[in-house]
């Protein structure tokens, strides 16, 4: 895992008020960020500082096909503790066929209302809990840009019935997608 602090970087912010379910509908003031890459030669993501993705122009990523059901799951976000927003990713990657792409993905104009994607209805939530930072993950595929968000949201049920610990979701949801 790798964090947006630097040893050069100041103590984190610790200003920010807790998000709880309490706050309806639910926001978020950091976040955590993943970048992947399929179908893909050369594929560079960086944000915040940091590259994400496969930067050799000689090896063609796997297709996300090749990952069967578990492909959406494989997407984490490892780049924790950012705060609402640095610049916007920048993206530079040659598609399947092999032709060249550029482009500035702003999460900030994408997130700009604050607010949590996730699917769960305000009834099923636990209330008054702590949220995690949500997870913000940037998928190139081929000549697709995906841009998903993954938030664990407390239930005031399990799941399933047989199992006390499924007590939470965290669907990925599609927010973006832009075709070059």
């Amino acid at each position: 895992m790798s964090s947006s602090a630097t040893p050069d970087s100041a103590a984190p912010d610790t200003t920010a008020e807790a998000v709880t379910t309490a706050q309806w509908p639910l926001r978020f003031q950091r976040h955590r960020f993943g970048g992947f890459c399929f179908d893909t030669w050369g594929c560079s993501i960086v944000y915040n500082g940091f590259p994400h993705g496969q930067d050799d122009r000689e090896r063609q990523a796997a297709s996300s096909a090749s990952f069967g059901e578990a492909y959406p799951r494989r997407m984490k976000a490892a780049h924790l503790d950012i705060a609402n927003f640095p610049a916007p990713a920048e993206v530079t990657w040659r598609a399947k066929d092999q032709s060249e792409h550029r482009a500035s993905v702003d999460l900030g104009a994408i997130f700009a209302d604050g607010l949590i994607r996730h699917e769960v209805a305000r009834d099923d939530v636990a209330e008054g809990v702590s949220l995690n930072d949500p997870e913000i993950i940037l998928e190139v595929n081929d000549r697709t840009i995906n841009v998903y968000m993954r938030s664990m949201i407390p239930l005031k049920r399990p799941l399933d019935p047989a199992n006390p610990n499924s007590n939470f979701r965290a669907d990925l949801v599609r927010v973006y997608s832009r075709t070059y």
